[in-house]
């Protein structure tokens, strides 16, 4: 699996576990995958549109994303 950033070929390290808060429920859980390098970035972006995101390990599938406290 390959990170999820613009032109990254890298392998993804880490999932992006996020949703869009004016559109889904917390049940709804939306992944973007990405390699040590893009980590911080793409949470960053999610997070300064006011998207609820968590980062998980590769392997952890998560079944709800709610609200930021």
């Amino acid at each position: 699996m390959r990170c999820s950033a613009a032109g990254c070929t890298a392998d993804a390290t880490t999932r992006v576990n996020w949703r869009n808060p004016r559109i889904h429920g917390p049940e709804r859980v939306k992944v973007w995958l990405a390699c040590d390098a893009h980590r911080a970035r793409l949470a960053d972006y999610l997070a300064t549109r006011g998207f609820p995101v968590q980062t998980t390990a590769l392997d952890e599938e998560l079944d709800r994303v709610p609200d930021r406290a």
